[in-house]
């Protein structure tokens, strides 16, 4: 689905984008309710990028990659972490592309998310190519989605890959090993500007 967002582009370069897990429900400009399995979601475009809401009969998450008034943790390179009764991991690059690329790489990419039944395409005022999309499909009781934000005027697009699991149940000897590691590992900050 394709929609163009009437509002200011908020978070103007990828250096301004912060990640959170369990915020709650952000304004919305534009939201895509999908059920897959037994999982339903809520892709939801922001005025400063994007939030995933997601149930199922395991319990529930949410990812926010924006722009944050209250300035939310630094985008990192990866994340593995438990939430509640899941393991959720999460990766973000960015694409540094010349001018002369951009706008092919970008309307490519809007193309392909928008016509995509579990895709979402926000397209900012000010410029074709200033976008954010998100695409999801759940397989073998995993929950995937990938994010795309797109800085024209900094010719940076950041994409991000997160993949959402219910956690395997270890038995014996190797879940007391296990429990009594930390449940979360991060990975270091990107740093999109050297």
């Amino acid at each position: 689905m394709l929609t163009k967002l009437k509002t200011t582009y908020t978070d103007t370069r990828a250096s301004d984008l912060a990640w959170e897990l369990g915020r709650e429900p952000l304004p919305a400009l534009a939201t895509l309710d999908l059920t897959l399995d037994d999982a339903t979601l809520q892709l939801r475009l922001l005025g400063a990028s994007h939030q995933i809401l997601i149930e199922d009969d395991r319990g529930r998450c949410s990812e926010t990659v924006a722009c944050l008034s209250d300035g939310g943790n630094p985008l990192p390179i990866g994340v593995a972490e438990q939430v509640g009764p899941f393991d959720y991991h999460f990766a973000a690059h960015v694409e540094e592309l010349p001018a002369s690329h951009f706008e092919g790489r970008a309307q490519e990419l809007i193309a392909l998310i928008a016509e995509h039944p579990h895709g979402l395409v926000g397209v900012f005022p000010g410029s074709p190519d200033a976008f954010t999309a998100l695409l999801a499909q759940r397989r073998d009781g995993e929950t995937q989605w990938r994010t795309w934000h797109a800085y024209p005027q900094e010719g940076q697009l950041v994409a991000t890959r997160t993949r959402l699991a219910g956690r395997v149940s270890l038995s014996g000897v190797g879940a007391g090993v296990a429990a009594g590691r930390g449940a979360r590992r991060r990975m270091p900050q990107f740093h999109p500007c050297g």
